[in-house]
């Protein structure tokens, strides 16, 4: 028994799929530090030719941000069509997909190349977006493939995983990736897939810390929300949980009527679209001062260290976030999330006469909460990126109530909602296809 257990532990079938799983998950991570270096420095050269928001140059938006949304919706439409948006809601959408053919239109290695690169480009003209919503669908593709290569069966399982170590590795928030794939990912987890999970989580992790190092994505905060501040709690909860509801309203009506008006002229109405997104960004960013401009990480976390953002600020970024989202181009709404949230928590602390920094905590759990109606993550995840674990009762409730908000307000999860629509779309696919192959002549218009 002995010999025959070291005789299956030694065959290549066996070892074949933990290795190509374990380069995989490796990979996320190696991936995720250099589509993380790459985006800040593609934000940091558009700070740079516009002049940090001073003087004339405060004014090359008006040109570079339309052109840019307009060639980023070129690519995606024409090369990478399945990379626009998030990347969150074609990671669901696959796991719920059966046919490997209908999951390669929206996690494949080459939409991996495009995601990025189309992300990068967003950001470098001023797009609100965020790269961890496409360090999921990185991470997710990067599992699919694993499965193909390693030929193994658990395609569902591995991307779950490979979403799971994106956001762990595009954070360096392990239990956050963890919780994500629960909470948000998988409403219908499967325990045997916890091995998975764990695994691609822990190696993406090492691979980030090893090249990074272990940090904290918005710096320490060190404030303790005290119980005299509990009336903000309940505001932040229920205030950023409405409005994040509405954010997610306004998104699914807005993209489903572009849907709708593209169909006839799907490019040159996309273009279109895109064009006029990027117009208002610009013009908003221009109006802002230039804070509404990329992720808003550096906004977010100047709030979480304790200086006050303008009072409008979360209205602003709303707004860029909002236009952005809507018009097309790949990117994602983690991080300008959070900066929203961060911006209402901001302005009722000064409302309340409390700490900027607790208060921003509580913003953005509660506009975080009501945006993607995903309490756990939304706290665990502002618990990891700030390393104050003082404050877990009051982010706990702040995202309930956000969460609690939202739901009477918007009765649909966003990144679900908008997964429903991309099945649909496979579903629409498929059928033509088959159409087509039963009377090739209705295909070619004979």
């Amino acid at each position: 028994m002995v010999r025959r257990s070291r005789a299956m532990w030694g065959l290549r079938r066996v070892w074949q799929p933990r290795l190509v799983f374990w380069a995989g998950a490796i990979a996320i991570g190696l991936i995720s530090v250099l589509f993380a270096v790459l985006a800040d420095k593609a934000h940091a050269l558009f700070n740079q030719t516009t002049g940090d928001g001073g003087g004339w140059r405060s004014y090359v938006p008006i040109a570079i941000t339309p052109l840019g949304f307009v060639l980023c919706a070129w690519l995606a439409h024409a090369f990478f069509p399945g990379s626009q948006g998030s990347g969150i809601p074609q990671a669901i959408a696959a796991r719920h997909l059966r046919d490997d053919e209908d999951r390669s239109h929206i996690l494949s290695l080459r939409l991996v190349a495009g995601k990025v690169a189309l992300t990068i480009v967003g950001l470098f003209c001023g797009a609100s977006i965020g790269r961890e919503g496409p360090t999921v669908q990185v991470g997710a593709s990067l599992m699919l493939q694993v499965a193909r290569w390693g030929g193994m069966a658990q395609a569902r399982g591995l991307i779950l995983a490979g979403s799971a170590a994106g956001i762990a590795a595009a954070f360096n928030t392990p239990l956050a990736g963890i919780v994500f794939a629960i909470e948000e990912m998988g409403r219908t987890y499967e325990a045997r897939t916890n091995g998975l999970v764990l695994t691609a989580v822990i190696l993406a992790g090492l691979a980030s810390l090893g090249l990074l190092g272990n940090y904290t994505y918005f710096g320490v905060s060190k404030e303790t929300i005290s119980f005299a501040a509990w009336p903000l709690v309940i505001a932040c909860g229920v205030i950023g949980g409405a409005l994040g509801a509405v954010f997610s309203l306004l998104a699914l009506k807005a993209t489903r009527r572009i849907r709708r008006w593209n169909t006839l002229q799907p490019l040159w109405r996309t273009l279109l679209v895109a064009a006029v997104c990027g117009l208002a960004v610009a013009i908003t960013g221009i109006a802002s001062g230039g804070l509404t401009f990329g992720t808003g990480y550096a906004q977010a976390r100047s709030a979480v260290e304790g200086t006050p953002l303008p009072w409008l600020f979360f209205a602003e970024k709303f707004l860029a976030g909002l236009l952005s989202m809507i018009s097309g181009i790949p990117g994602g709404i983690f991080a300008p999330s959070l900066a929203v949230g961060a911006g209402i928590g901001s302005t009722l602390g000064l409302v309340f006469g409390a700490a900027t920094g607790s208060a921003a905590l509580l913003g953005m759990a509660g506009y975080f909460a009501g945006v993607v109606q995903a309490p756990m993550t939304a706290f665990v995840i502002i618990l990891e990126m700030t390393g104050n674990h003082d404050n877990v009762i009051a982010l706990m409730c702040a995202s309930m109530l956000g969460y609690g908000t939202a739901r009477m307000i918007s009765h649909e999860p966003l990144y679900h909602a908008l997964s429903r629509v991309l099945i649909a779309e496979a579903i629409r696919r498929r059928r033509a296809e088959s159409i087509g192959a039963v009377n090739p002549q209705a295909t070619a218009g004979g």
